[in-house]
């Protein structure tokens, strides 16, 4: 039975979170939402994977990532290129601007402005940026590593050389959280590498050495707990982990808590929209797993959620 009264207005959101988690509908999914990840905080044997696509540094989300950083409330980040250069933008001081939907498109390009739906950004900004991360691999001449190692050296680099700035890759880096980005190229800091490589710069990224190093770090945890905002290849990369672990005699059973923001639906057959449910088909999801898919905007979801989480005073158990 629902509760008559279930959500109640006020000004705690973790209560309001915990009301909704009673309701119905995407209401009640974001509710749950709330409960199954300050359970995974809460489980000192879990490791906590966080899965980010879409533009969510544009869309002015670069404050929530950082503060799940600072939180412990995450222990890696896969991510698209996109939001990490958005992220490095914003260390550097580039500015994101608010914009309008309805535009004359030809305009802007001729004033030099890209847009992102109702966000805009100027284009010679951007490339500024492309030629920083150009001048740093210089700095890694001869570099072959996996993209958390090159992105770990960026994030320390960032603040050494931007020390007023803030970001979300200068954090994870002083925090030792690895963010990986398995399609590094498919992004500006891609642009960048090709810069620095005709400028005669050997810079190397193993996307491989990622693929190999996220499962081994799976097949070391007692649990692991999942987090996507949208989908795409950082859920997919993540997802794969217990098919590779499978492959090679180590069989984690899938992981224990799953959490996705999403727009996607399943009835398309893309990744983005595929269920948890279909994930355990494939070994991906555990049986039991504790899971929900909140069909909602992320730049709605998570600030809510991650209000919840640090108005609660929920600390991460110690591993």
């Amino acid at each position: 039975m629902i509760p008559r009264i279930p959500v109640k207005p006020g000004n705690n959101v973790a209560e309001l979170l915990d009301g909704m988690a009673q309701t119905g509908f995407q209401g009640r999914k974001l509710g749950e939402a709330y409960r199954i990840w300050k359970a995974m905080i809460e489980d000192p044997d879990v490791y906590i994977m966080l899965g980010l696509s879409g533009a969510m540094v544009p869309a002015g989300m670069q404050e929530c990532l950082i503060s799940l950083v600072e939180n412990r409330y995450i222990d890696l980040i896969v991510s698209t290129g996109a939001n990490i250069f958005h992220d490095i933008c914003e260390h550097c001081g580039v500015e994101h601007y608010l914009g309008h939907h309805h535009v004359d498109d030809k305009a802007l390009y001729e004033q030099g402005i890209d847009r992102m739906y109702d966000v805009f950004a100027y284009e010679e900004e951007f490339r500024a940026v492309d030629n920083a991360i150009s001048d740093f691999a210089e700095e890694l001449n001869g570099f072959c590593g996996s993209s958390s190692e090159f992105l770990q050296k960026l994030g320390v680099w960032l603040a050494e050389r931007y020390p007023k700035g803030r970001s979300l890759t200068a954090t994870a880096a002083a925090f030792d959280i690895p963010i990986l980005v398995p399609a590094l190229t498919d992004s500006s800091i891609g642009i960048g590498l090709v810069i620095a490589r005709r400028r005669g710069i050997d810079v190397s990224v193993d996307q491989i050495q990622d693929a190999d190093d996220i499962t081994r770090i799976v097949e070391k945890q007692k649990r692991t707990g999942v987090i996507y905002v949208g989908g795409g290849v950082p859920k997919n990369f993540i997802q794969q982990t217990q098919v590779i672990a499978d492959i090679h005699s180590a069989a984690c059973g899938g992981h224990d808590y799953a959490i996705q923001f999403t727009t996607d639906t399943p009835h398309f057959g893309g990744l983005s929209g595929c269920t948890f449910d279909e994930a355990i088909s494939w070994g991906k999801e555990a049986f039991d797993c504790k899971q929900v898919q909140c069909f909602c905007d992320a730049t709605i979801a998570l600030p809510i959620v991650l209000s919840g989480l640090v108005g609660s005073h929920t600390l991460r158990a110690k591993r």
